[in-house]
């Protein structure tokens, strides 16, 4: 089976770079290694930040170490702002760690260079039956598969639940979701008209993947592959429909509010919790913000996303575990990886994180399909997540940061009108991704 090409150039370390690596590994050689009395370590880089997710990783960690004193796991903190620099140094360098936690839409380059294994035959039978082909997919690069994907979730609606009920509009569920006309009225309604509330507050600090990803359900796909396979860009009248939507919202309905069009979704979560907004769409893991910083006594719901031609259908980038290209263990460090992603291990993982999990079993846990914090709505959604449109795309990156990005963040404040912005995403964006599929 064809192996994907190591790239032929690597870049040139920096001494900035060498020394933050140096920081980040302690010094220590990369990848683990063997003792004098024979014990291999294993180096585990963990991306998990929030406080249950750490703490589930870590306890992982030490349960598999207690029973494989032969094969030890050393863990990793790293840092989901910097991974994909710092991976890039620490492989160039020889610094990998083994087991590698990212997400499937950062792999691409690692995987077309060379750092990755290609794990089809390290993976155990239990592992690759277990999660969906469509979430394999997402860490399929050319005919190999770089990454195990084990968390990922959806985009929801948090909403205050007063002001919906108050309001008397149809509650929609994951079976009868809103369409994309009717939540734009919607938003109206549920808006004071006075400017001291809006229906929706949209977060687009990055407006790329969250456009994107929604616009699925409306059919559209922005990525299209010609007769000798080559990614070009093609705007259909499904790729309109959510940009439209946020776009008239903010400047021709006046119900959604232009100032968070620059937030994070964090940003928002105050005037949310002060009533100024009656919606937001915000990442299934916020919910644990939400449960940690809202006022007592404030009511919320977790709604299902808008949907469109494509029905509820939403991409998703899930986070992935890979092992380094250079590892002189790989089958070791398949067999943790096993061990870490057993079901009910998968579960632990997910509920520390807020998410969902890919494995079919792990979803099954009666925890992640109460209706309390909104676990039932997004378990709901888990068949619709398919792999991201730009998930294979050589070149995204550059087309998201000099292209997409700001073209729809001038489109969403009205500086542009949709044929500029169609125009931009198209004919610059085909000049970006061209220079990588030559």
């Amino acid at each position: 089976m064809r192996r994907i090409a190591r790239l032929t150039k690597a870049k040139r370390l920096t001494a900035t770079a060498l020394a933050s690596l140096l920081l980040l590994t302690g010094c220590s050689d990369g990848g683990g290694g063997r003792d004098t009395d024979g014990k291999i370590t294993l180096r585990f880089q963990s991306l998990a930040w929030q406080k249950e997710s750490v703490d589930a990783n870590k306890e992982l960690v030490d349960e598999w170490n207690a029973a494989h004193p032969g094969v030890r796991v050393e863990y990793v903190q790293g840092s989901w702002d910097s991974v994909h620099d710092q991976l890039l140094t620490s492989f160039e360098g020889g610094e990998a760690p083994d087991i590698i936690h990212d997400a499937s839409d950062d792999l691409a380059d690692f995987a077309y260079g060379g750092y990755l294994a290609d794990l089809r035959e390290l993976l155990p039978a239990r592992l690759k039956s277990d999660i969906p082909p469509r979430s394999w997919e997402t860490a399929t690069f050319g005919e190999g598969v770089y990454g195990v994907p084990f968390l990922q979730e959806p985009r929801v609606l948090i909403a205050n639940e007063k002001i919906l009920r108050e309001s008397g509009v149809r509650i929609p569920t994951p079976q009868k979701p809103w369409s994309w006309p009717e939540f734009r009225q919607i938003a109206k309604e549920l808006s004071g008209g006075d400017g001291k509330r809006f229906g929706v507050a949209w977060p687009l600090k990055d407006p790329v993947s969250a456009t994107l990803n929604l616009g699925l359900s409306a059919g559209g796909q922005l990525f299209h592959r010609d007769a000798d396979g080559k990614a070009k860009v093609r705007f259909t009248e499904g790729d309109a429909v959510v940009p439209a939507t946020v776009h008239d919202q903010v400047n021709t309905d006046r119900s959604a509010s232009a100032a968070t069009l620059g937030m994070g979704g964090s940003d928002t979560l105050p005037g949310f919790f002060g009533g100024k907004y009656a919606m937001v769409p915000l990442g299934f893991s916020y919910r644990q913000q939400i449960v940690q910083q809202a006022p007592e006594g404030f009511e919320w719901t977790v709604l299902p996303a808008p949907a469109g031609a494509g029905g509820p259908a939403q991409g998703v980038s899930p986070q992935t575990l890979s092992i380094a290209e250079d590892s002189p263990y790989k089958k070791e460090a398949m067999e943790f990886i096993d061990f870490f992603l057993r079901p009910a291990n998968m579960a632990r993982l997910a509920k520390g994180d807020w998410m969902l999990p890919t494995g079919t079993r792990a979803l099954k846990d009666p925890a992640l399909r109460a209706e309390k914090d909104g676990w039932a709505t997004g378990t709901a959604l888990a068949g619709h997540l398919v792999p991201a449109p730009a998930q294979s795309v050589r070149g995204y990156p550059e087309w998201k940061d000099k292209v997409a990005t700001p073209a729809y963040q001038e489109y969403y404040s009205g500086a542009i009108d949709a044929e500029e912005l169609e125009k931009r995403l198209v004919e610059d964006g085909n000049l970006v991704l061209a220079r990588y599929q030559r």
